[in-house]
């Protein structure tokens, strides 16, 4: 049944639009959950109060977006919080490593080292006008390799120590160094000390590096290997005596024989179940120097270093030293760090990732990183390696008889990496899990006065010991159980937290909710469409002006039912029911509406 022509007129179309930007705003006003926007609406009377609704509703929303930036700003700078938690309870103890500073004077390089010796004097005599006390020789048969003093390595005289006068603030500063050239000659600069002492040290340890590089790269050096009693005279672990499988043995090219305690971590005689000095490693040293090297390693005294399991002693860096003749405990808390990585920063889980080659058989640490990077960038720039590191397969430590001018390139490349110009600490990043120990001491003298007689005749009938040297030659360090503290870093600012925050700003200064945003999302979609009308409607006008506009139709209604001029009219909206018409758009100008067909 079809309906008379003004039953139709009365029926509303499908989609009706709002015929102006006014009608819109006042609408979205009156009906969103914001606060404040009917304000606009209700003082339109009062011009002044309008605006300063208008006012406060914009500064409201500066502030808004301006506590947003500050969130978004700090969300991706990714923050942390730490997180620390302290409890006792069954841990592995950690790998103690012990050296007796006192590096061989291997038989090989023998005479070469005594002609560095007599260097060294005719240096001191030149600068101070007195000589050191060297050592007893050592005149055993070698190792059955033969003697390298008749090879063509030579000390080369041309890094002989003198004096540098420096003109300073206006004043005449003196100090004490050794010149180094390139391999042509023609760049040279002096590697000085403000320090007398540190310059000969220094100067002994290059000539020296020169020197060992001469050995095989592959020398057993169980000629010179000491039994462990010749070094340690007592060793227990929570009670009870250390076993020959519980350490290894190592030559470190400075610090001496060295031995590491509980190295690979996995046997459970080294679990530690309670903390204090009963419970922990005890160990009775003897810190014995025969002298050997006295310019290369001038300290007396046991280096003690405590690390994680399966991880390379660097005792140059991380060590520290025990005196004789006192009794030395050593409380130690593992502090174990989670790192975040990803957004949060750089780290790695294995090393698997780090584009650098580690020369280290052992686990990935920072410093076997470094290390290794330098190794690499001396074996491009310099053409040799630094004897003090590992060297990759088929690679030969440097000296002077064959690379000239390694020391010119070595101490340049060496300022660059402490100096962090360098792309190592780039390529290095810090282990995703780490264990670090820190480390507590105590001292007390031993034996003491009343005790040392009974002590110095037991000690007698055990590896023969020499009560002549007992202030000289022994100590007991004891380490006592670790603590364990977890550190843990968490994500600061969360993505469910920036949410939260988000919306508790949004309540602050204008009091809604979700919902809200979704009005304020329908009213820019509104404002794009009735926009695209408008230009649409005005296209139409200009293509079409005498004729009607096809399908679906839009007009413009002035005032109470009046089709707008130009524009060819539809039937207006009729009222509830079929009722008399009514003009929503009276004294809010134009309205436009788009009915579907």
């Amino acid at each position: 049944m079809e309906l008379p022509p003004e039953e139709t007129l009365r029926q509303e179309g499908l989609i009706e639009f709002y015929g102006s930007f006014r009608e819109m705003f006042e609408f979205f006003c009156k009906n969103t959950t914001i606060h404040g926007t009917i304000r606009l609406v209700c003082s339109g009377s009062t011009r002044g109060k309008r605006a300063l609704w208008t006012l406060l509703l914009l500064a409201s929303f500066g502030m808004l977006y301006w506590q947003f930036a500050l969130m978004f700003s700090q969300f991706w700078s990714y923050p942390v919080v730490l997180t620390m938690s302290m409890h006792s309870e069954p841990k592995m103890f950690p790998a103690v490593t012990v050296c007796n500073r006192d590096p061989y004077r291997f038989e090989l390089v023998r005479e070469h080292l005594e002609q560095l010796d007599r260097m060294a004097e005719e240096s001191l005599r030149f600068l101070y006008g007195s000589s050191f006390s060297r050592g007893k020789e050592r005149n055993g048969n070698g190792n059955g390799n033969g003697n390298l003093s008749s090879s063509r390595f030579q000390l080369s005289p041309n890094f002989s120590l003198v004096r540098v006068a420096q003109i300073r603030a206006g004043r005449k500063h003196s100090s004490v160094g050794f010149q180094l050239c390139n391999s042509t000659g023609g760049n040279c600069f002096f590697k000085t000390y403000s320090s007398g002492l540190d310059a000969i040290l220094e100067w002994y340890r290059f000539h020296y590096m020169n020197i060992m590089a001469q050995l095989p790269l592959a020398m057993n050096d169980s000629e010179h290997q000491e039994h462990l009693q010749d070094m340690v005279y007592s060793c227990q672990y929570d009670g009870e005596p250390c076993r020959p499988s519980d350490f290894v043995h190592f030559h470190h090219p400075i610090f001496g024989s060295c031995y590491t305690f509980n190295s690979k971590g996995t046997d459970p005689f080294w679990t530690a179940t309670k903390p204090g000095i009963p419970y922990g490693l005890s160990l009775l040293l003897r810190a014995q120097q025969r002298g050997q090297l006295p310019l290369l390693s001038p300290v007396a005294g046991v280096r003690v270093l405590i690390h994680r399991h399966n991880q390379s002693p660097f005792l140059e860096h991380e060590g520290f030293d025990i005196r004789p003749g006192i009794t030395t405990t050593i409380g130690i808390r593992q502090d174990e760090v989670n790192r975040l990585g990803g957004n949060y920063g750089r780290c790695t889980t294995d090393g698997a990732d780090v584009a650098v080659e580690l020369l280290y058989n052992n686990s990935y640490t920072l410093q076997a990183c470094l290390h290794s990077c330098f190794q690499q960038l001396m074996l491009q720039e310099c053409g040799c390696g630094y004897y003090y590191y590992p060297l990759p397969a088929g690679a030969r430590p440097c000296d002077y008889s064959r690379h000239p001018g390694w020391g010119h390139c070595f101490y340049q490349l060496y300022s660059r990496l402490r100096n962090h110009r360098l792309n190592c600490f780039e390529q290095c990043p810090k282990p995703c899990r780490e264990s670090l120990y820190k480390v507590s001491a105590g001292t007390a003298k031993w034996p003491s006065a009343k005790s040392q007689d009974w002590v110095r005749q037991a000690l007698r009938h055990q590896n023969g010991y020499n009560s002549s040297s007992s202030r000289k030659g022994k100590k007991a360090p004891k380490a006592k159980a670790p603590r364990a503290s977890p550190w843990l870093k968490v994500g600061f600012l969360q993505e469910n937290l920036l949410l939260s925050s988000m919306g508790s700003q949004w309540s602050l200064w204008f009091g809604s909710s979700v919902l809200s945003v979704v009005e304020m999302l329908e009213l820019l979609l509104d404002t794009l469409v009735l926009s695209l009308l408008f230009c649409l409607q005005r296209f139409r006008s200009r293509s079409h002006p005498g004729g009607p506009a096809p399908t679906p139709e839009t007009h413009l209604e002035l005032g109470e039912g009046q089709p707008a001029p130009g524009i060819p009219g539809i039937p207006r909206r009729r009222g509830v029911g079929g009722g008399e018409e009514q003009d929503l758009g009276q004294g809010l100008g134009q309205e436009l509406r788009t009915e579907g067909v």
